[in-house]
């Protein structure tokens, strides 16, 4: 099996500043840049959850939409803000979305592609994790 943590949180948000506005006030300090992710239409800000050094820490990462018509604009149109998707690191993605797709889960992604920090990202549909939108990383 493949060895697997919990990589980040994705909140969607109408605005980055606002949206970070009360994860600083528990301590938590963005990082020094946000990311356009052009090819999902949105804009990333990462947010580590632990200032710990011994591992990389979970992290919140607050999703901007470019537009109305992308996959975070329709969802914040839809269902508001809030989170969106838990995202889970794994060390082997293509294996980890073949052993799902054997054991008869429905994956948006059935190939990794890019995704935010150039990683290896997948999707797993929501309707085989009882509503909740999965994203599978890989370190690339």
């Amino acid at each position: 099996m493949v060895k697997i943590r919990l990589d980040h949180i994705g909140i969607a948000v109408k605005d980055l500043d606002e949206g970070q506005r009360f994860w600083k006030l528990l301590g938590m300090i963005p990082e020094l840049e946000d990311e356009h992710v052009k090819d999902q239409g949105v804009i990333t800000r990462f947010i580590p959850i632990s200032s710990e050094k011994q591992q990389k820490p979970a992290m919140i990462e607050l999703l901007y939409p470019t537009g109305k018509d992308t996959p975070i604009g329709r969802f914040i149109d839809k269902r508001g803000i809030g989170i969106q998707q838990i995202c889970f690191q794994v060390d082997d993605l293509e294996s980890m979305i073949l052993h799902l797709l054997d054991s008869g889960i429905t994956m948006i992604d059935t190939q990794p592609r890019i995704g935010s920090k150039n990683c290896l990202i997948a999707f797993v549909h929501p309707k085989s994790t009882g509503g909740v939108l999965v994203e599978l990383s890989q370190k690339n």
